[in-house]
């Protein structure tokens, strides 16, 4: 992937709102109810039309299909690899509680699995793991090819799960330990990677786990346990992504993407130097919300690659407000002041629906935050040329 010599270009997380009636049905697929799964394909591709449509109506040049054919970011990989499968049931685990909203106890929402749950799924791994089925990701390649022709977008991107990721998302029930597991989800997902980048898009890990989970999945290790678990999946990424050139690819961290404390987020100054290691050439990280913004300080004093390139959130995904592009624009001067105007992308902290349903962020209030993100892009643009 490439920036722009001549200005500020703009993109985004992935996920972006979906109406409700395909949420609705993307609901019955995930829970495995009876379902029209002609009406949903046709309702799909209708749907990443108009996502696409609308993104480049409010100025985003890296665009993508909004994840408009997925329920979420991650578990979507069940209808793709064999060994995962859906589970209910008493002693279905839930997602950990976030160590932060133990504190706050009045926060506490509402389960995203196992139990209790109003929207996802619970999925475990209960077999071998393996890459099962092309069909949909071929599917989402021919609807994104679909949705673009005659449009031209500087760039596009298609999102996909790290193995990392499904370690800790995913729970293991088959493998004898996190490391055969993670080893077999190296292999499985490789060809998806793959398939994406054959397409022409760019390729975008969503990694999670690589700060979010110090928080959640790992709150009671210690920090050096946390290093060395996201080195490993920084490894397992690069094998799996080792026939991909790394200019090709992208990768998205974060302290996931809920309103609250957040006061046991990771320091990003503490995992800089695996991210850096990673091969894919674009970073997506938080730097909007009040949480991470303060952190272009490490991002100055950290000793980033020379390939990589930055891409920093400049719109909060997690509230309403609609930030003031001259705001926009500051954040991202400060980047650019950092590592030069021309390995700099403005993006978002993380998604806008990253579970079908959620609406952290109204519809409407979304593409107003992508106009100001737009807007500011302009404003740095003229700072910085």
């Amino acid at each position: 992937m490439k920036s722009s010599k001549t200005r500020i270009l703009t993109t985004h997380v992935g996920s972006l709102p979906r109406p409700e009636k395909l949420v609705s049905m993307l609901i019955k697929q995930d829970k495995g109810e009876p379902y029209n799964a002609s009406e949903l394909s046709k309702f799909v591709s209708k749907v990443t039309k108009e996502i696409v449509k609308q993104q480049i109506k409010t100025g985003i040049d890296i665009i993508n299909d909004g994840e408009a054919g997925k329920i979420s970011y991650h578990v979507y990989a069940k209808h793709r690899l064999t060994g995962l499968e859906n589970v209910t049931g008493q002693g279905v685990p839930g997602r950990p509680l976030p160590r932060d909203i133990k504190e706050f106890p009045e926060m506490v929402p509402k389960p995203l699995g196992g139990g209790g749950t109003e929207l996802l799924q619970a999925v475990m791994c209960k077999g071998l793991v393996g890459h099962k089925n092309d069909k949909p990701g071929k599917t989402d390649i021919d609807n994104l090819r679909n949705a673009i022709k005659g449009l031209e977008p500087e760039g596009v991107f298609m999102t996909s799960v790290s193995p990392g990721c499904l370690v800790n998302y995913v729970p293991n029930d088959y493998y004898s330990s996190r490391d055969k597991y993670r080893d077999a989800l190296t292999l499985a997902m490789r060809p998806e990677y793959e398939l994406i980048d054959n397409a022409g898009f760019i390729l975008q890990l969503d990694c999670p786990d690589l700060a979010g989970c110090r928080h959640t999945d790992q709150q009671d290790w210690s920090d050096k346990e946390f290093l060395w678990e996201v080195e490993k999946s920084v490894e397992a990424l690069n094998e799996a992504t080792s026939n991909i050139a790394p200019e090709n690819m992208r990768m998205h961290i974060c302290w996931l993407n809920y309103s609250g404390p957040h006061t046991h987020d990771i320091p990003i100054s503490k995992i800089i130097g695996a991210l850096s290691k990673a091969r894919p050439q674009g970073l997506l990280f938080e730097g909007a919300n009040p949480r991470h913004e303060h952190e272009w300080e490490d991002w100055k004093e950290a000793k980033i690659p020379d390939d990589k390139i930055l891409i920093p959130g400049v719109i909060d995904s997690t509230n309403n407000f609609v930030e003031h592009p001259r705001l926009v624009a500051q954040r991202i001067c400060r980047y650019a002041d950092i590592v030069g105007r021309e390995r700099v992308i403005a993006g978002t902290d993380c998604g806008f629906s990253t579970y079908a349903g959620r609406k952290a962020v109204y519809p409407s209030v979304v593409y107003a935050k992508l106009d100001a993100l737009a807007d500011g892009a302009k404003l740095a643009t003229d700072s910085l040329w």
